[in-house]
């Protein structure tokens, strides 16, 4: 390699780290602007369902479950509690019966959901809580689904580069048919956002989310 080629590698490498790094910093003020407007908008959807889920079931308002994030790094993430408390130790039990195929566990018609978590799973108002992970750090409003430990135990290689992306409250993944979709698309789908990350991308996929919502398309 000559000096001259040497010089416009190492030009474009550093070229290639402030783009990165501007668009990351981008992402960070949009994911940090927007959640804090929409924890203040949704305050009393958030009240009310606490409301809803204490009394109609017992045990916490808040389920916490540890999940993958960028990189790989363990975070707790929050969940409004659409299950029974004993909602773990049954699923064992069910994952035969599993509606995915592949790694992810999921089910339609899962006895082990309350009444209330039937409904605010059908407008995803499950995932709200989130919103304090995205003001964490741990995810942001758009990314690839956080995965759970034990599924990112037999990912492939393939699969492994999801972990790349920090993981979002909404996506590709989410917006095209969320637990209708297969996992190795899934996988396929948030490679291919990892790779084309941009602010017109988030802020294209956040205004499709509310419609993915209100559809209720793959939601159970």
């Amino acid at each position: 390699m000559t000096m001259a080629m040497h010089t416009d590698f190492e030009t474009s490498a550093k070229d290639n780290r402030r783009a990165k790094s501007s668009r990351n910093l981008t992402k960070r003020v949009l994911d940090l602007s927007l959640t804090s407007f929409g924890i203040l908008a949704i305050a009393p959807l958030l009240i009310g369902t606490s409301l809803a889920i204490k009394l109609t079931s017992r045990g916490p308002v808040f389920f916490r479950q540890e999940r993958i994030g960028k990189d790989g790094k363990p975070f707790m993430m929050y969940k409004f509690r659409s299950m029974f408390i004993d909602a773990e130790e049954r699923r064992a039990a069910l994952l035969e019966t599993s509606d995915r195929i592949g790694v992810c566990f999921k089910q339609k018609d899962d006895p082990r959901i309350t009444r209330v978590g039937r409904f605010i799973r059908r407008f995803s108002i499950d995932e709200l809580p989130q919103l304090l992970n995205v003001i964490k750090g741990d995810m942001s409003l758009v990314g690839p689904r956080p995965a759970l430990p034990e599924e990112v135990a037999v990912y492939s290689p393939r699969a492994l580069e999801r972990l790349k992306a920090t993981p979002g409250l909404t996506g590709v993944w989410q917006v095209s048919g969320r637990a209708d979709i297969g996992f190795d698309r899934m996988v396929e789908m948030d490679i291919a956002y990892s790779r084309s990350v941009s602010l017109m991308l988030d802020l294209m996929l956040l205004a499709l989310t509310f419609r993915a919502v209100l559809s209720g398309r793959g939601a159970y």
